[in-house]
């Protein structure tokens, strides 16, 4: 208890530090009560701290800020645009398509469970596969009886919020770009007087945050249109959905690519069986999993603090079960963010009084 004491003497004697930490707790608060309903907002700020670098590069060209901040609008706006009545429409379709054909695929897969008994009857019996067969058979049943009831609700659902996004975010990254500098100033007004650790903190990690989403987001764009291009040239169906899929499995470091390989090389079997075409697709998709890994990582993120896999892979998890697809999207800035505390935090703890005073001792003559 007296070492929890000291430590808490310590630490909210400080007001820099005690300040950081009222400004975190209020933060994550309303993040976590208001984040559903401020969901537009959240994700036009965001938008905007991506975009404020592009807004730059155009103002070192001597582009005033307001005609900067209309063009990027503008692209962003189309970005949205195409997004929302072509590629939307398009995955729509081509998951139709792939349900239409799981009877066929899955038939094809018994036929190939059936065979297991009689190449391996030391492994396996005729019993033991139907068993498994019947039992598959069954949940996926009820999950398509699942799906077909909730598919309309969630269909308009999910179309109202892009409805929603698509008007609404571009006006309020707009507006959050053009009046950066008010919007700033008044958020200064407005925070603790002791604010040197928090802006200390924020400096450290503002490039790195950066930096590696709007990577990631380049990242996820390039993967996205060469695997598409490639499936397409080597003739396997659902391209653009398995690109798509591809190009967000980089979000997920380590585990993305591996996730994805089942449902690329399984649609690729049922559709080419075994032949060169299938080694084609796998040899292609490994190609792009080791030069996204090597190459373009490298190039992307050479400015971002390097994390141990472990702490990736914890971070993905923890934030992951929070927030979901955003906790996965954010969860190296996020793990960069607590480094950058941790350090600072321990570049501005102070020694004992105890311990000050030994080795001033020990160094005096």
């Amino acid at each position: 208890m007296e070492l929890i004491r000291s430590w808490l003497r310590r630490t909210f004697n400080d007001p820099q530090i005690a300040a950081f930490i009222v400004l975190m707790v209020l933060g994550l608060g309303a993040l976590l009560m208001l984040g559903s309903v401020l969901a537009p907002v959240i994700a036009a700020v965001v938008i905007a701290y991506l975009l404020e670098g592009v807004v730059r590069a155009f103002e070192r060209f001597g582009v005033p800020r307001l005609l900067a901040v209309v063009v990027v609008i503008l692209f962003l706006t189309t970005f949205l645009i195409l997004v929302l009545f072509a590629l939307i429409p398009l995955l729509y379709r081509q998951v139709g398509q792939l349900v239409d054909q799981l009877p066929a695929i899955l038939a094809q897969g018994q036929m190939l469970l059936l065979q297991l008994p009689e190449q391996y009857p030391q492994l396996f019996s005729e019993a033991q596969i139907r068993e498994m067969l019947d039992t598959a058979r069954r949940e996926i049943t009820d999950l398509g009886q699942r799906v077909v009831a909730s598919v309309t609700v969630q269909s308009l659902m999910i179309l109202g919020t892009l409805v929603i996004y698509a008007v609404l975010v571009p006006f309020l990254v707009f507006f959050l770009l053009k009046d950066k500098r008010l919007l700033l100033q008044w958020v200064s007004n407005h925070m603790p007087r002791h604010r040197a650790f928090a802006s200390e903190v924020w400096l450290d990690v503002d490039q790195q945050i950066g930096n590696y989403v709007r990577g990631k987001f380049i990242e996820i764009l390039i993967v996205w249109a060469v695997t598409y291009i490639t499936f397409s040239l080597l003739g396997l169906p659902f391209a653009m959905l398995l690109a798509v899929a591809t190009g967000l499995s980089v979000i997920i470091p380590y585990i993305g690519a591996f996730v994805m390989t089942v449902p690329v090389a399984l649609i690729a079997y049922f559709h080419f069986g075994v032949s060169q075409e299938l080694v084609y697709v796998l040899a292609a998709y490994t190609i792009i999993q080791v030069l996204d890994g090597n190459v373009l990582v490298p190039l992307l993120f050479s400015e971002v603090v390097n994390l141990h896999p472990v702490a990736i892979i914890v971070s993905i998890l923890v934030f992951g079960g929070i927030w979901g697809f955003w906790g996965i999207f954010f969860a190296i800035p996020l793990a960069t963010f607590i480094q950058a505390i941790i350090k600072a935090w321990v570049r501005r703890r102070k020694p004992p009084d105890d311990e000050s005073m030994g080795v001033e001792e020990e160094l005096t003559p």
